[in-house]
């Protein structure tokens, strides 16, 4: 397993500054050359070439821990695109004279109604 740097791949943040600097960790399909591995991809992206430069990869490192193993959590597929799922909001703030949440879950103004909400007033 190794992690893929993601120096050339394109992201669908807004900035590259807030996508992960390293993307996977990935199985490796088989060695291509003493410089070049081909990695086994998930299927949203079959639009890259498979194939990366060692400089691109790093080995995943153990953990020290006898028996510990942390994994991912499960993705959620939606619309061929691969998404988290959310298990509750624990703020919201206005800034900027707008509403921010990290994500928006249903009933949550009636959970905390004393947040403000898309139709409070402007301070």
């Amino acid at each position: 397993m190794v992690w893929l740097f993601s120096k050339n791949i394109k992201s669908t943040r807004t900035t590259k500054k807030l996508s992960g600097r390293l993307l996977g960790p990935f199985p490796i399909f088989k060695k291509v050359s003493t410089h070049a591995y081909h990695l086994k991809l998930p299927s949203q992206w079959k639009s890259i070439h498979p194939v990366f430069h060692i400089a691109l990869l790093e080995p995943v490192k153990t953990s020290t821990i006898p028996n510990w193993c942390q994994e991912p959590p499960p993705s959620i597929i939606i619309e061929e695109e691969e998404e988290w799922e959310v298990s509750q909001i624990l703020d919201s703030n206005l800034k900027r004279r707008k509403l921010w949440y990290s994500e928006l879950v249903k009933d949550f103004h009636s959970l905390y109604p004393n947040k403000p909400g898309p139709n409070s007033s402007k301070a």
